[in-house]
This record gives structure tokens, C-alpha cells and sequence, in this order.
């Protein structure tokens, strides 16, 4: 039992990382109907970006110049690669162009700081503390409940601010957004802002735990798409629940069974969703009229 405990804590500071990034996902889905593939480089950007503040002001000062940086990096990849295909309504431009831009970025990455992965200084000592018989990290703590906070604060936003409210109301309809006088077009732009942004700061809160390279969030983000798919592209509930169970899943597979087929779970149970629930555990199906 102890053991089993163990393993659930690890895989919920796992999940959870996942569904910070996932719910960058579920932003930019619910204004635009598009997404940003280069969410995972977007994440090792952040964390290198803060690695190299980190020796001049600290972890804890370094956080707001890092959110600053993946909202100013959120609006380049809606203005480069998103709004371009969007104007000319293609479907598919938007996906090849936030790709490119994410391979962009991650040779930018590897020239800047190089292709060797870095350690990146833990703010918290890396002494296990022991709760009711289980060994959890200072920094797993850190990285569960950062993200939450990220995730209640995006929420605080969209429903106490103008600006929130206006992403709420165009996620709902863009097109009525529109007819009443909300500048949709910024609307996007704020949301792929605070996505890039959210991944800026998912990479701060893993990089301690991992090594820090231009590589270390395209495996992240892939299983944050799996996250966000199995959960619903559409709900913020959803990512949390679903990050949570491939966390989890994958712990106790890498343990139980062979850290070789610990991506398995995952894999099998976003195919599951997909055959019996296409719009994940918590999204809701959509009639269109014609």
C-alpha cells in the first residue's frame, strides 16, 4: 500500500504538469478552433529563458519576467503562424505553420544554449519529506500546486476582467462576440498569449525535477495533446481529471508492469475515448445546423 501511494503521488505531479500545458490547449481551441503545436517548445523555451535569469535574481524573482516572455512569444506565434491562415480561411495552414515555428524556436533554442540538456537549480531543498509513510519532493508540491494556482487564476481572470469576459464570450460564439463589438481578432491573439504563457510557466515548475534542454517539452506536450484530447478540448475540468489519470496510469505501469510500455495506458485509453466519447470525458457534443 505504501508503495502504491508512492507511485500515485508521483504520477499526480506528472499529471499535473500535463494538464497545465493541456489547458494552454483548451485556451486557444475555444476562441479559434485552432491550436499551437509548438506548445512543447514554448515550455523548454521558458525554462531556459528562466535558467538564464536564474543566477542573476533567484527562482522566485525570475517567474513574473518568465510569464512576461511566454506572452510576448503566445502573441508571435498567433501573429506569424495563426492569424494569416485564419484570414484566408484555410484549415489546415495553421497547423503546419505552428509546427514550423516550433522547430523554428527549438533551433533558435539549440544555438542560443546549446544541445547538452542542464540542470536547473531546485528553489527548494531536495530532501524527500515524509507524509503518512510516502517520500514526496518539495518540488512535487511546488509543481502541483503552481499549476492549480496557474489554472484558478486564468479562470479568476475570464470571469472578474473585461478582457476574460471577452475571451469567454468569443469562446462561446465568436461570431456574436463579433456583432457586439468585441475586437475577436485580440481576443485570439490573448489567448495564444496566455497559453504560450502557461507552458512558460509549466517549464519552470518541471525543469528542477528534469534536465532543462530545447527538447524537454516535445514529449511533454505530445502526452498534453493525449491529456487535453481525452478530457475535452472545450473543458478545464477535463484536462485536470485527465492529466490526473495519465499521471497516475503511467507511474504504475512504468513500476508494475515495465517503464518500456509506461506511454501504453495513455495511448490505449485516449484510443478508447476516441471510439466511444470523440469530444473527451468532459467535452459536450455540438449539433450544427445547416
Amino acid at each position: 500500500m505504501a508503495i502504491l501511494l508512492q507511485l500515485i503521488a508521483s504520477g499526480v505531479a506528472v499529471g499535473m504538469i500535463y494538464a497545465a500545458i493541456a489547458f494552454g490547449y483548451q485556451l486557444t481551441f475555444a476562441t479559434s478552433k485552432t491550436l499551437n503545436f509548438g506548445q512543447g517548445e514554448a515550455l523548454a523555451l521558458g525554462a531556459l529563458f528562466g535558467l538564464t535569469l536564474v543566477p542573476f535574481i533567484g527562482y522566485w524573482l525570475m517567474i513574473p519576467l518568465v510569464l512576461v516572455f511566454g506572452f510576448a512569444l503566445g502573441a508571435v506565434v498567433e501573429r506569424l503562424g495563426v492569424r494569416p491562415a485564419v484570414k484566408i480561411k484555410s484549415e489546415y495552414g495553421w497547423i503546419m505553420a505552428t509546427i514550423a515555428l516550433g522547430i523554428i524556436f527549438k533551433n533558435v533554442a539549440e544555438n542560443i544554449w546549446g544541445r547538452d540538456d542542464l540542470k536547473f537549480p531546485s528553489p527548494l531543498p531536495e530532501t524527500a519529506l515524509q507524509v503518512g509513510g510516502v517520500r514526496i519532493l518539495p518540488m512535487e508540491l511546488l509543481i502541483v500546486a503552481g499549476a492549480l494556482l496557474m489554472m484558478l487564476a486564468v479562470e479568476i481572470f475570464n470571469r472578474k476582467s473585461i478582457w476574460g469576459k471577452a475571451v469567454v464570450a468569443t469562446s462561446n460564439d465568436i461570431d456574436a462576440a463579433g456583432l457586439m463589438g468585441i475586437n475577436t481578432q485580440k481576443v485570439i491573439t490573448l489567448s495564444y498569449s496566455i497559453s504560450a504563457m502557461t507552458a512558460a510557466f509549466a517549464g519552470v515548475l518541471v525543469a528542477p525535477v528534469t534536465l532543462t534542454g530545447a527538447t524537454m517539452g516535445s514529449v511533454l506536450a505530445l502526452k498534453a495533446f493525449a491529456v487535453a484530447i481525452i478530457g475535452g478540448l472545450e473543458s478545464g475540468l477535463g484536462v485536470i481529471v485527465g492529466g490526473l489519470i495519465l499521471g497516475v496510469a503511467e507511474t504504475l505501469t512504468g513500476f508494475y508492469i515495465s517503464t518500456g510500455y509506461k506511454d501504453v495506458p495513455g495511448l490505449i485509453l485516449l484510443l478508447v475515448v476516441l471510439s466511444i466519447r470523440p469530444v473527451g470525458l468532459f467535452g459536450k457534443a455540438v449539433i450544427k445546423k445547416v
